[in-house]
């Protein structure tokens, strides 16, 4: 937690740009990237650049042609994006990451409890997959998302607005139990209640997904009950630009930016450790 007594742990003055990997991050990081192809000519380019300006354009939100002149070439940069969006690189790296977090936090590396909840978000006119959300009256996206329960990202499934939560949930939870074969129980908002969710997802194994409902009434706020936890976490991803709107014009690329702020929340988090 950021307190004026921690400020020195947090303060990134001596990097280049506030966006770039510290030494201690990138010894984090280095050893999850992917090794070199044994054909063609030898890599050329430093990996920790191209993460350096990934990171850059998340943080900033700059377009791919306003990277400045201290990285790689633009090209050079969405290369690797492009190949490690579609090899699930990023996704790799993220689960990677939560294991060593949890492990830290003296936790079993396999979730058995998690948290559900949807965003929607405006979309750009660079095209797309959209719809219109009726409930928030935003045309775009949603960013449906399961975190464990102390807020790190398990899985992320970008979709249209117009979907309902508990539709979009469906797809959501069977992948997840793919990647964490414990998972059970899941807390949730009242959108999700009833029958229909769960015996959508029978086929994925036994589950318990527990309601949390308001407590407050009427204009005023109380954090509730597990639910903040996800809450803060779209509050963590909320702080890079690249994520204020969904600029992308394809899902698997809205979901990899998702999946590389996560990763840099968690590698953060184990290197200040």
């Amino acid at each position: 937690m950021w307190t004026e007594t921690t400020r020195f742990h947090y303060r990134r003055d001596s990097l280049r740009f506030a966006s770039d990997t510290t030494d201690d991050e990138w010894a984090l990081l280095e050893p999850l990237m992917p090794e070199p192809a044994g054909l063609g000519r030898p890599r050329t380019t430093e990996l920790r650049a191209v993460v350096d300006a990934m990171l850059y354009i998340l943080a900033t939100g700059c377009q791919w042609r306003a990277l400045p002149k201290n990285f790689p070439p633009r090209s050079t940069v969405q290369r690797y994006f492009y190949r490690w969006r579609s090899d699930g690189t990023w996704h790799w790296i993220n689960r990677r990451l939560l294991t060593m977090v949890r492990l830290m936090q003296h936790r079993h590396a396999c979730p058995s409890a998690g948290i559900i909840d949807s965003q929607s978000v405006k979309t750009s006119e660079s095209g797309g997959p959209r719809g219109f959300d009726a409930a928030k009256r935003i045309k775009g996206r949603k960013r449906h998302i399961v975190t464990d329960t102390e807020g790190s990202l398990l899985a992320v499934l970008v979709h249209t607005a117009n979907v309902q939560d508990n539709h979009g949930a469906v797809p959501l939870l069977r992948s997840v139990r793919r990647t964490f074969p414990k998972l059970r129980h899941i807390f949730a908002d009242r959108v999700y209640r009833g029958d229909k969710l769960l015996n959508a997802i029978a086929n994925a194994g036994h589950w318990t997904i527990e309601i949390v409902t308001r407590s407050q009434s009427i204009g005023t706020f109380k954090a509730e009950p597990r639910r903040w936890v996800v809450e803060r976490t779209f509050a963590w991803l909320g702080r890079n630009r690249r994520l204020a709107k969904d600029f992308e014009a394809t899902i698997a690329s809205a979901e990899t930016w998702i999946m590389i702020a996560s990763a840099r929340l968690l590698f953060r988090r184990l290197a200040r450790a």
